[in-house]
Order: structure tokens, then C-alpha cells, then sequence
């Protein structure tokens, strides 16, 4: 699940646009943002295995961020930031710790059971991975229901549905490119700092495309 995590907050935006949205963009991906740093630290843990089917990345440890614990936690601190450094009204901060815990469920999808329940407990995960095409399509199918909620969220408010097109244009683009190597670079530093770098340039895109006037509750 790369792309299809975006489908959260294209939906959130929907649902509550008071929020900007590179703040439930950067939520969508905030697990993994968390997870890019801590792998480039060397604390959580990862490897490319071309062995396995689908995606190469056997992401073997990853407690802190990936657990069910671990992503509640982010969910809740992401909500209080919102809340309080950025000022946002309580249901939208309340969307942003939301869109931040939708990221377990989708990875639930699609990972093999590398996700922990608690920390040093089982793990989970439904693998869809390992079958690429209907995976390509959950993910991209998500994106295109939920970019189509926040066109029609505008267009109910008089206003033009293009942002919510161009963003996931640009979303269908990053996973049709994606989908052309594996996961690139065959060391783990390698990959947090492209990770981490596609997830900060997706955040800055999101705050071009929905810059202008003040967002207002349609």
C-alpha cells in the first residue's frame, strides 16, 4: 500500500475540509514518515528479498511505528499537534489522528503478516502483495473513489473540482511509475531516504494544489 494510503485523506478532506490538505496527506503517510526516520537511524529494520512474491520488502521489524499500538499512538499525538500548533477546530484535528490510523488498516491489506498487534506480539496481514495487479487495483480504485467524493464535496460548494483531479492524476502517475522497478537501492538507508523523501515532496504537491483562499465548511 503506497498510493491507496492517500485515499484516506482525499476521503477526510471530503468529509472535513477545514483542515488543509497536505495536513491529511502528511497524516496518510505519517506511520511511514516515522518509520522512513527510524530506518535511516537503523532502528527499525528492513531488507530486500527478491525471493518473495510481489513486493521485495521484507519489512521484518518495525514495532514503533507499524504495530497497532504504535500507529494509535501517532494517530493520538498527530490529533493533539493539529489541535494545538496548527490551530485546527476540534473535528478537524480529531480527522487528522483519524486519517493517521487509517494507515494500519490499509497496510493490514495488503502486508504479510509483518504488522504487530502489540509490541513483541503476534503479526498480521493479508498479503495482497503478493498478487501485484489486484493490489495496483485496490489502490488506485481507492484513490479514485475517494478523489472523486472531495471533487463532488467542492463542486457541492460552488466551487472548481480541479484540485481534487490534479491530485490524483499526480497520485495514478507516482504509482504507474512505481509500479515499473522494485523497491530500488538494495540497502535500507537507501530506501528510508527515497521514502522519506517521495512522502515530503507528495506533501508540498498537496499544499500547492489546495493553496488560495481560506478552506470553509461547505
Amino acid at each position: 500500500m503506497f498510493v491507496g494510503h492517500y485515499s484516506a485523506a482525499l476521503a477526510a478532506k471530503a468529509v472535513e475540509p477545514r483542515a488543509p490538505l497536505w495536513t491529511y496527506v502528511a497524516a496518510a503517510q505519517l506511520v511511514d514518515i516515522g518509520w522512513s526516520a527510524l530506518v535511516i537511524a537503523g532502528v527499525e529494520k528492513v531488507r530486500i528479498d527478491p525471493s518473495l512474491p510481489g513486493s521485495d520488502l521484507d519489512l521484518y521489524f518495525m514495532p514503533y511505528t507499524h504495530s497497532l499500538p504504535g500507529a494509535l499512538l501517532w494517530a493520538l499525538a498527530a490529533a493533539l499537534l493539529a489541535r494545538w500548533l496548527l490551530k485546527l477546530p476540534v473535528a478537524a484535528a480529531a480527522m487528522v489522528g483519524l486519517t493517521v490510523f487509517s494507515h494500519w488498516f490499509l497496510d493490514f491489506l495488503v502486508h504479510r503478516p509483518d504488522l504487530p498487534l502489540w509490541f513483541g506480539g503476534p503479526k498480521v496481514g493479508l498479503a495482497w502483495w503478493n498478487h501485484p495487479l489486484p493490489e495496483m487495483a485496490l489502490e488506485i480504485g481507492l484513490v479514485a473513489v475517494a478523489g472523486a467524493a472531495w471533487a463532488w464535496r467542492r463542486g457541492a460548494a460552488g466551487r472548481t473540482g480541479w484540485p481534487a483531479l490534479t491530485f490524483v492524476a499526480i497520485l495514478v502517475a507516482v504509482a504507474v511509475i512505481g509500479s515499473m522497478g522494485g523497491a530500488g537501492g538494495g540497502d535500507a538507508v537507501s530506501m528510508g531516504v527515497t521514502a522519506l523523501t517521495t512522502y515530503l515532496v507528495l506533501t508540498v504537491i498537496a499544499w500547492l494544489v489546495d493553496r488560495g483562499p481560506k478552506q470553509r465548511l461547505a
